[in-house]
């Protein structure tokens, strides 16, 4: 009997491990020898620890399952019958029921993060092969083709900067995975790297080849430890396979991945201070122009792409530019990988077409509020992201829909909050989280931040409030118009979007603060 289970860490830490020892234990005490594959995390964390059952063809899953009830799964399912109170039925069929379409995610969960032989025989290599096969401007162009945009959350397009880097004169040139996933509410690149961590070398060597680079570095947040653990075993891997090396599968053509970890400052997201770090020094944000393509790592032509971007690539290699570009939504086109959380039943990661709405995700994929109270806002695209009343629910997630209501998709974070919420505390953790995280290099974040806490504080306390408010709105202005980089640029607008749609929490806790 073949059994799949998640070693990813979100799975892990609500007990997949103990799942995984009551199997072994069953396993040791029943002559029907058991098989259980440690897999990434299909996204369904509602449902973790999930169980699969490999049948016919067929995956079938059992959630969330604790080790109390391992002995009665395995009873039934020994038994010939698959009606247990935690069986969820086909678990593709779940995902396809839910409008998605797995495609940089079409491995994981399937498959063992580090096994070469499961990689290649799930469509692994193939974006690869043809990579090889293909000339660098070809490579280039069909990326173009594909419209794939950058997921780490500016939305460029991708191809667009490694034409760019590739019509560059100077050499070395690199490429670097920004793979410092800071913002709250998201974990794609982490389950990413931690599901199917070759994926994302594959697309790396395949960047490497578009532009004429033979070195890549992942730049890693410290806080994922496991992630760190699996790709530098993949690394290994990859190496001991030919995938990486001074002849990538035999090409003749060189390509090396040195993974790099961080400190745990958020601004290292950014592109310029991750490079300030990956040289070795403070991560601060560099004045553009000029741009990383032009002149990054080591001042050398640099494609620099987030972990889902490049993981995305071989998908468009091996099944062709048209097939990516025909899904997704006006010039959003292929797939968001949504990241939703926070106060919601069905919280995961969802792989959809771009176009769907917020009401779909929240409502009909999320189930609503896990307090089963009314939803009365979400905040889209990081701690930086706006927040949407359910009035614009309707909005699709599509980058160009969103920044006409002036919000952002960023990278694809969805947070969920019940009727409770304070959007008045909210704004100020904005601003809060601004001063705290703020490189300080220039003055509209660095002292723009902590300004916003303090005129915050003084609505809050029903102090000069119709004065406050206008201030906080002038603040809001300068940062946007006046800041350096996205941190204190983005910062307004959470504020702005908590002044605008939901105006009553500034004036109700000032009314409370001034009677008493």
């Amino acid at each position: 009997m073949k059994l799949f289970l998640s070693c990813d860490s979100t799975a892990v830490s609500v007990g997949a491990g103990r799942v995984a020892g009551a199997l072994a234990n069953a396993a040791g005490s029943d002559d029907d020898a058991l098989e259980l594959v440690r897999t990434g995390s299909r996204g369904l964390y509602w449902l973790e620890p999930l169980v699969e059952l490999e049948h016919e063809g067929t995956r079938h899953g059992f959630g969330p399952v604790a080790p109390e009830d391992v002995a009665r799964i395995l009873a039934a399912v020994r038994s010939g019958r698959l009606d247990d109170p935690l069986y969820v039925g086909d678990v593709d069929a779940l995902l396809a029921s839910q409008g998605q379409r797995r495609v940089t995610f079409a491995r994981c969960g399937r498959i063992d993060p580090t096994s070469w032989d499961d990689y290649a025989a799930n469509g692994g290599l193939a974006g690869l092969r043809k990579a090889l096969e293909t000339a660098p401007g070809d490579i280039v162009a069909s990326v173009e083709e594909s419209g794939l945009r950058g997921r780490g959350g500016a939305g460029f397009p991708t191809g667009t900067k490694w034409r760019t880097v590739a019509e560059t004169a100077g050499s070395p040139r690199y490429v670097v995975c920004n793979a410092d996933e800071g913002d709250s509410g998201t974990f794609a690149d982490r389950m990413l790297m931690e599901g199917d961590p070759l994926c994302l070398i594959e697309g790396m060597i395949i960047a490497g080849l578009a532009v004429g680079a033979e070195k890549g570095f992942i730049y890693l947040r410290s806080e994922y430890p496991d992630a760190r653990r699996t790709l530098a075993q993949a690394i290994d891997l990859a190496r001991r396979s030919g995938m990486l090396g001074a002849s990538v599968l035999g090409s003749g053509r060189a390509f090396d991945v040195e993974l790099r970890i961080g400190a745990g400052a958020y601004i290292c997201g950014e592109e310029t201070s991750l490079l300030e770090s990956l040289e070795g020094k403070r991560g601060m944000i560099r004045y553009k122009p000029p741009l990383p393509a032009l002149d990054g790592l080591l001042g050398c032509p640099t494609v620099m792409n987030n972990v889902i971007t490049l993981a995305t690539v071989p998908a468009i290699l091996a099944d062709g530019p048209e097939m990516y570009a025909g899904l997704g939504s006006g010039r959003s086109r292929g797939t968001l990988t949504v990241q939703l959380c926070g106060n919601v039943a069905r919280p995961g990661l969802y792989e959809l077409p771009f176009g769907a709405t917020l009401e779909h995700l929240v409502n009909d994929l999320g189930g609503g509020a896990a307090t089963g109270r009314p939803v009365r806002a979400v905040q889209v695209g990081g701690p930086l992201g706006a927040y949407f009343p359910v009035s614009l629910f309707d909005t699709p997630l599509d980058y160009e829909a969103f920044a006409a209501r002036e919000g952002m998709l960023g990278h694809g974070g969805v947070v969920v909050f019940d009727d409770t919420v304070d959007l008045l505390a909210q704004a100020r953790f904005a601003m809060e989280f601004c001063a705290i995280e703020s490189c300080g290099k220039c003055t509209p974040c660095r002292i723009g931040s902590t300004r916003g806490v303090e005129v915050l504080d003084r609505i809050r306390s029903g102090r000069d409030t119709d004065a406050n408010l206008a201030l906080i709105e002038d603040l809001c202005e300068v940062m946007l118009e006046g800041s350096l980089c996205a941190l204190g640029g983005l910062t307004p607008y959470p504020v702005r979007s908590a002044l605008r749609h939901f105006p009553e929490d500034f004036k109700r806790t000032a009314r409370a603060a001034a009677t008493g």
